[in-house]
């Protein structure tokens, strides 16, 4: 439950707020009778479904990130520190990184990558001229 909160927290805010104004649109003396229901209601279910969708995308994706490391495959991660710079950082296991709490860290950056950012890189293959 604490990933969920970690991995979903500012889609939750937005969709309190997206909520919030349901609410405060569906009250007024200018909308029909059951408004409040209807509008509330589905704009909860659309929310919540949304939420979930992205929850359960994430977190596949991260477990198959989890396993292409561990068979030492390449991890693409975005990196923000230097916008200048490569926006990437290339991880394999066999370079030093480290996999703990869906966190990857290495010796060499200061700062670490958290798996839900992260993709496995696809194979390209070998092109002979």
């Amino acid at each position: 439950m604490e990933n969920f909160f970690e991995l979903e927290g500012a889609y939750l805010t937005i969709g309190l707020f997206v909520v919030a104004i349901a609410l405060f649109v569906s009250t007024r003396k200018m909308m029909p009778k059951g408004a409040y229901k209807k509008g509330v209601g589905y704009t909860l279910i659309v929310v919540l479904a949304l939420i979930g969708l992205d929850f359960y995308i994430r977190t596949n994706r991260m477990s198959e990130i989890k396993t292409a490391f561990h068979a030492n495959k390449t991890i693409m991660c975005e990196s923000r520190m230097l916008r200048k710079a490569a926006q990437s950082v290339i991880i394999k296991k066999s370079n030093g990184w480290s996999l703990k709490n869906n966190l990857f860290s290495s010796p060499q950056y200061s700062r670490s990558f958290h798996a839900a950012r992260c993709i496995v890189k696809p194979d390209t293959p070998n092109i002979k001229k």
